[in-house]
């Protein structure tokens, strides 16, 4: 008699510890899982996560409507689950990152005459605009990273020289320089003067294989 007692209390205590939790836990164990996911979760995935006996889809109804008209919502995607932003608050998590800044008629023809020319060193820019190029044009350029200092030429001096940067072509959606659209499609686009640009050689080939980094202090060159 004592071992059948025994055995009755035995079976009691296994069905007590696979007993699924109370509904309420489960809904609350679901969200836990959901709010610490950075990806969606499907049911099957909260299934194998919660206790024994667990019901996730039945659970995510009552969340569902737990969080119905508040900030953040339960939403399906795809086939797995996830909080998301209300929709008609989502204007609040926009953030204007772009700066427009517009190019000053000196930068726009520098950098005109460097992606046609290139490597072309600061004295050809300012022979071939006819004015001086100021140390803050080129700055202004470098910063934007459109511009960097290419290969010194081999003549009295060692110049530096300039070329664009992949960031340059990224922007203008080109794949590269040979891309450019011609000198008489930027003049029709307000981009450079209507005076003649003087002759000079396009981008040649190879030109690109032979551009090397230069040293630290080479904007000293460029001192007005």
């Amino acid at each position: 008699m004592t071992d059948e007692i025994d055995i009755t209390e035995g079976a009691a205590d296994t069905a007590t510890l696979f007993k699924a939790p109370p509904m309420a836990e489960q809904e609350r164990m679901v969200e836990a899982v959901l709010f610490a996911s950075a990806e969606p979760i499907s049911v099957r995935e909260l299934n194998d996560r919660l206790p024994h006996g667990s019901d996730a889809a039945e659970a995510l109804v009552y969340l569902r409507k737990r969080y119905e008209g508040r900030g953040v919502q339960v939403v399906r995607v795809g086939d797995a689950w996830a909080f998301r932003t209300a929709p008609d608050l989502g204007f609040l998590m926009q953030r204007e990152t772009v700066e427009q800044r517009k190019l000053s008629r000196a930068a726009i023809e520098t950098l005109a005459i460097i992606a046609y020319h290139q490597p072309v060193t600061r004295a050809e820019i300012e022979e071939i605009r006819g004015v001086s190029v100021s140390r803050g044009t080129v700055d202004q350029l470098l910063e934007l990273e459109w511009i960097r200092f290419g290969r010194r030429r081999m003549t009295p001096g060692r110049p530096v020289t300039f070329v664009v940067t992949e960031a340059f072509l990224d922007h203008f959606g080109l794949a590269s320089a040979r891309d450019l659209p011609g000198l008489s499609e930027l003049r029709a686009a307000g981009l450079l003067e209507s005076r003649p640009l003087a002759a000079a050689p396009r981008l040649g080939e190879g030109d690109s294989d032979v551009l090397e980094e230069t040293t630290e202090g080479q904007s000293e060159l460029f001192e007005d």
